[in-house]
């Protein structure tokens, strides 16, 4: 009964769902150079060595979806889309330079 109670807890934890949000492949990256201003979709499929475009598509969507960026059109010729760093983006910056701090 104790051992049970204990993996549910564990599950609860808020640290572990913010995590799931900034893992997968390339989102550390985006997010990281979001940090520098709006970033675009081909621009970081050559910033990023090794992406392709599917994942790199991936990766903006749920990190829009997550809310931690946001994606603005820009309606001048061509037509072109950035992404920057939400309000909650921001608000993540001081818990990645801990992690820099912790991981150097």
């Amino acid at each position: 009964m104790t051992m049970e109670k204990n993996k549910e807890t564990v599950g609860e934890c808020p640290a572990e769902g913010l995590l799931k949000q900034l893992s997968g492949k390339w989102k550390p990256q985006i997010f990281r150079l979001a940090l520098e201003g709006p970033v675009r979709f081909n621009g970081l499929v050559r910033e990023i060595e090794g992406s392709n475009k599917q994942s790199i598509a991936t990766a903006l969507r749920e990190l829009e979806e997550n809310g931690l960026l946001e994606k603005t059109v820009i309606k001048l010729k061509p037509l072109h889309i950035e992404y920057s760093l939400s309000e909650k983006g921001k608000s993540l910056v001081v818990v990645f330079q801990q992690l820099e701090c912790f991981a150097g």
